[in-house]
């Protein structure tokens, strides 16, 4: 695994030393580990998310009513056994 060398401020600092001493994780590396890929999965979601809108957009104007639109969408939610 590829080492680093960085450099926190303190507050920054006594919360990692907080969040070791609580057990939660071992030390600082597992930390800030856990914190990136927090960030990754966030950014992964709003992704997905832009690119919904984007296609959405470009679909152009819907000429379903809103009740036609929440009765599609929980039909589908029942198909896959969301609801």
């Amino acid at each position: 695994m590829p080492r680093q060398s960085i450099t926190f401020t303190s507050p920054n600092d006594d919360w990692l030393k907080a969040q070791v001493d609580s057990q939660e994780y071992s030390n600082k590396s597992d930390v800030v580990n856990d914190l990136i890929r927090k960030a990754r999965s966030q950014q992964a979601q709003i992704e997905a998310i832009r690119t919904a809108l984007i296609e959405g957009e470009k679909s152009g104007i819907s000429d379903r009513t809103p009740d036609d639109i929440m009765k599609a969408v929980i039909e589908q939610k029942c198909r896959n056994g969301v609801l």
